[in-house]
């Protein structure tokens, strides 16, 4: 679990998903493991909840959680892959094509 202020951003782990409720709105990032390695394939923000940083919370929350559990992580969602070419500190995570 992450919180940010007023925003907490929960695992649920039988959805493989990242969430966060914000005005009754569920904000979400997707992922698998295939073996080692996290595959973020999804991030979805409500577009009325736009620009207030809740896609990098997700994805913060996720490369936190694959931290902590020694995944790899292959952002195909391309919002997660520019999270972390735009956080250099999280590229160690990144696995090798």
């Amino acid at each position: 679990m992450t919180r940010s202020d007023t925003v907490e951003v929960v695992h649920n782990p039988s959805r493989h998903r990242f969430e966060a409720t914000v005005d009754g709105e569920l904000c979400r990032l997707e992922y698998r493991l295939e073996g080692g390695v996290m595959v973020i394939h999804h991030t979805e923000v409500p577009a009325a909840l736009g620009g207030r940083g809740l896609g990098g919370l997700l994805v913060a929350a996720a490369l936190d959680f694959a931290r902590a559990n020694a995944l790899k992580v292959s952002p195909t969602c391309s919002y997660a892959r520019e999270w972390m070419n735009r956080h250099p500190q999280s590229l160690d995570l990144l696995a090798t094509p």
